[in-house]
């Protein structure tokens, strides 16, 4: 195929990728596919194929496209015909090497967007049908493959005129660069420290003032944050500092989401090592442990992120750490890294497993606010292929990769009340670039992982809905919507007896971890995500936007809900806005690091029961619960938790029981001998210090921060005291012990009866 021999001819001349698009009939795409590469002069052994197709290269399940993140490849065949699926389209095009081809073999393009697929089942929750599901996405895949520069596209269903003719090429993607101008290699500062063989395995100048900076980390007090696009040799870098630093006798930690992210920075760093002839440890391990040979004491090490937090504190403390991919890991997690000598936070500021933006958002107030001085470094510079790349520019614009909010000059004026209240349905998205860049751009803002696959489910899928606050056409905030509940009751069962149903989040959490068989029967609108500009935050237009929502929506549905990675701000959020805890989650979420709460807010009699009746059963749970898999949860993730519960727990405490707890203020009685009866106490009153005081309950009887925390730590999550001595700064046991006391007197005094007051009049 005389387009596929051009396009890579091109590509190898400017050092870009190219892109081929070969549409048709299934069959005839893959060998067009093969004769084009063939044609091409690409060796198959540098060619990978996502597919589930027999093939003559490599071939990867679209299941496993994961697998090409941090590998190179001449060229990658991305089968399109069994599903379309927009996180294959973001890691085959990070996969692809200057130089090379990226291949997609797609239906013919005209009729593409009408079809559905593997993927589109998966955007049919039920109760809604995969006819139910659009093709927006697809129609935007299609229209601007139609229009970008490096994209060829053949047509394999139309055939020349005779025989052994090549198939119909509709664009030849051509783009005729400029001659490319080879730059010099970057040579080292001249006040460099590091040897100068690790500057000579940079790449581009940016990479030498990266690593320039990142000698910084050989002092304590120092902070780096390293920010770029894929493909800018961020990871490289952190990895050739990780073993500069081992060559002068540091220990470095190395830690991310897992050790699949941070393998460059150990290839990098194990060069280094070699090139020095002290590479020792056990490299080969996986994760690898590499060490200096020679006597220096120098290492590179990996820990996994929560295994990671916990080396800080103890003999193993490292002299540096290195977070590599740290968009993707929870602020929490990334404010105990603080606790470092030295530490460096490299992130992705346009990916699809995270945005920098979301971490700068999130974390860099904190980082701000530390002890360290702090080091802001961008790489620009592509390393892997050429900085015109027309197909990374073309990924960019169709997978939103670079979405972002209205500058703040836009927005920055805008009131809650003066902000217009809109749905946003996708055609009305589609037909305005700008208001979908903005709409989507806040919504990488609002959460760790926006992935690619997240466009296609705010686009195509029938239970997703979009709703906004803007100001002269500009989002200030934005929701996203989902549809659960209104299950038939095969499903229901399914659900109860183990089956996962897609889509329902809260009808599954409380059928098939709650064993409630009817709760899939009501309907309601989870806010999957809510956000609001960084320039008018803290304004009121969350809060606008939820009544919004609610007045518009209330009146269709039984209840309004949200699951998210609690934590004291949130509740707060929600709790001030109608919503009510029913669920904390007994593991951790994944993304956010946090325990996740479930909250409703009912709007009709059929939701109030089903929050009712869950709140209830929260209350019966929570004793056990934080005591056991709940006890190392953050106190005051547990007092906001109970204070937002919309339910009175019974206190069910006997006259022996009320006798101990009076004894406590005074120490006649010991906690340890019955701690249900101080439990119990603790879990009403902060249920009630949610909500107004009970009736004939005295309104001053609200302890201290430092009080409820004690009493959360102690009496419902049962830790020791020694810890609960040093967590909350008691000089001694003795001292917390009295604490505790004094925090049990204001509430015998607001819940106790006669025989409460009988006696402490015997003490008093």
């Amino acid at each position: 195929m005389n387009v596929a021999r051009e396009l890579r001819a091109e590509a190898l001349a400017a050092n870009e990728r190219r892109l081929l698009v070969c549409s048709g009939d299934p069959d005839r795409t893959r060998a067009a596919a093969e004769s084009a590469l063939d044609t091409a002069d690409l060796d198959p052994a540098a060619v990978t194929y996502v597919g589930t197709a027999d093939t003559p290269w490599e071939r990867i399940d679209p299941d496993g496209v994961a697998q090409l993140l941090g590998t190179t490849h001449g060229a990658v065949v991305l089968d399109c015909h069994d599903e379309c699926r927009p996180n294959a389209i973001g890691r085959a095009v990070g996969a692809v090497d200057g130089g090379g081809l990226l291949v997609f073999l797609t239906p013919p393009l005209d009729a593409w967007p009408d079809r559905r697929d593997g993927f589109d089942e998966g955007l049919a929750v039920p109760p809604f049908d995969v006819d139910e599901v659009t093709g927006h996405f697809r129609s935007r895949l299609v229209s601007l493959l139609g229009v970008h520069p490096g994209i060829a596209i053949v047509d394999v269903d139309i055939d020349g005129s005779g025989p052994g003719e090549e198939p119909r090429v509709l664009r030849d993607g051509l783009t005729d660069p400029a001659p490319r101008l080879l730059p010099a290699p970057p040579a080292a500062p001249p006040d460099a420290t590091f040897p100068r063989a690790v500057y000579d395995r940079c790449r581009t100048a940016d990479q030498v003032a990266a690593l320039h900076s990142l000698e910084r980390l050989g002092e304590a007090g120092n902070a780096l944050v390293l920010e770029a696009d894929r493909g800018r040799g961020k990871s490289s870098a952190a990895g050739l500092a990780a073993g500069a630093l081992a060559l002068a006798g540091r220990d470095v930690l190395v830690t991310a989401p897992s050790y699949r992210n941070a393998a460059e920075v150990f290839a990098r760093a194990r060069e280094v090592l070699e090139d020095a002839a002290v590479l020792g440890g056990r490299p080969d391990a996986d994760p690898p442990h590499l060490e200096t040979a020679d006597g220096r004491g120098g290492a590179v090490r990996f820990e996994r992120p929560e295994r990671a937090v916990t080396t800080l504190e103890g003999p193993d403390r490292p002299d540096t750490v290195v977070v590599d991919e740290a968009a993707a890991l929870p602020v929490r997690t990334l404010e105990r890294f603080l606790d470092a000598p030295s530490v460096a936070f490299a992130t992705t500021v346009h990916g699809y497993e995270g945005a920098g933006r979301g971490f700068s958002v999130r974390f860099r107030d904190r980082l701000a606010e530390s002890d360290h001085d702090v080091t802001d470094v961008t790489l620009a510079d592509p390393i892997r292929y050429g900085p015109a790349d027309p197909v990374e520019a073309w990924a960019f614009r169709t997978l939103l990769l670079d979405a972002s909010p209205a500058v703040d000059p836009l927005v920055e004026g805008a009131t809650p009340e003066a902000a217009t209240y809109r749905r946003l349905d996708s055609p009305e998205l589609l037909a305005d670039e700008h208001l979908l860049r903005e709409t989507f751009g806040l919504l990488v803002l609002a959460h760790y992982r926006t992935e690619p696959d997240d466009l296609a489910r705010l686009l195509d899928a029938p239970n997703v809905s979009v709703r906004a606050l803007t100001r002269d056409g500009h989002v200030c905030s934005v929701a996203l919507l989902a549809r659960e509940g209104d299950l038939p009751a095969d499903l229901r069962a399914h659900m109860y007896e183990g089956g996962r149903v897609r889509g329902n989040m809260v009808p599954d959490v409380l059928t098939s971890q709650l064993r409630d068989e009817d709760a899939g029967i009501p309907v309601g609108e989870r806010v999957l995500r809510i956000a609001t500009h960084p320039a008018v935050r803290s304004r009121g237009f969350g809060s606008r936007l939820l009544r919004e929502i609610e007045r518009e929506r209330g009146p269709e549905v039984d209840w309004l809900g949200t699951g998210f990675g609690a934590t004291p701000e949130l509740l707060r959020f929600w709790r001030s806005n109608g919503f009510s805890t029913v669920h904390l989650s007994t593991s951790r979420n994944d993304a956010s690091g946090e325990y996740s709460a479930v909250m409703l807010c009912p709007t009709s009699d059929a939701g109030q029961e089903l929050a009712d009746r869950h709140a209830r059963w929260f209350c019966r749970r929570l004793p056990s619960v934080l005591s056991d898999p709940l006890d190392d949860a953050d106190p005051d993730v547990v007092r906001e938790t109970l204070a937002s519960v919309d339910a009175t727990p019974e206190l069910d405490l006997d006259a022996v029981e009320w006798r101990h707890l009076a004894g406590l203020p005074h120490g006649a009685s010991v906690f340890d001998t019955a701690p249900r009866p101080l439990r119990r106490l603790t879990l009403r009153y902060l249920v009630d210090a949610g909500a107004e005081p009970p009736s004939g309950g005295d309104s001053s009887a609200g302890l201290t921060t430092r009080q409820e925390r004690l009493l959360v730590r102690k009496a419902l999550q049962g830790q020791p005291w020694a810890d609960v001595t040093e967590e909350l700064a008691f000089v001694a046991r003795s001292e917390c012990m009295r604490a505790l006391g004094g925090a049990v007197r204001p509430l015998l005094s607001r819940y106790g009866g006669s025989i409460v007051r009988d006696e402490l009049e015997r003490f008093e």
